[in-house]
């Protein structure tokens, strides 16, 4: 297997862009091979030059129908967010990516215990990871107008192994405005 697909290249079904949390195997979690997904993988799932770029590539190149933000329970990224923990100026950079997910967790949850904050966040993390992939990208912002590409948000609990599919963005067709 690995032969033919050096040999005739990749054709994935889906591009995910995931944490890059180890207890989160993409292929595993969606019972998927080699050369079965696109996988961008990168703390917190934000998206920034580089994930657009290998998203773009993705749908551009190799014709993924389907774009995938994954996000997942317990997420050290969204918790460090949550926590205004100071970090070195890189991963701080990244955690800055995270804030306006965060600020919309709080509007909405009010007064809740740090946990019930963090999984709101880790929702909400997703839902601003594709707002940002549609403003930066117009190749997906093209596709999806055609209809020709979906992107959904999904949150992965690492306790049970199951994934909660949010579906496409709320504001989807605001977004393609």
């Amino acid at each position: 297997m690995r032969s033919e697909l050096a040999e005739q290249g990749q054709n994935p079904i889906a591009t995910v862009l995931a944490c890059s949390d180890s207890r989160v195997p993409v292929e595993l979690v969606f019972d998927q091979g080699i050369g079965d997904l696109f996988v961008i993988r990168v703390a917190g799932n934000v998206v920034g030059t580089h994930g657009t770029g290998s998203v773009d590539f993705a749908v551009e190149n190799l014709a993924c129908p389907l774009i995938v933000v994954l996000g997942h329970r317990r997420c050290g990224a969204v918790t460090a967010a949550v926590k205004q923990q100071p970090s070195i100026p890189s991963v701080q950079r990244l955690l800055e990516q995270i804030e306006p997910a965060v600020r919309e967790a709080r509007r909405q949850a009010g007064d809740v215990d740090l946990e019930t904050l963090v999984e709101i966040a880790v929702r909400e993390n997703v839902w601003q990871s594709i707002s940002n992939l549609v403003h930066c990208s117009d190749i997906c912002r093209d596709r999806l107008r055609a209809g020709a590409l979906a992107v959904i948000g999904a949150v992965y609990d690492i306790e049970t192994g199951a994934v909660d599919w949010l579906g496409r963005h709320p504001g989807e067709a605001a977004l393609l405005e």
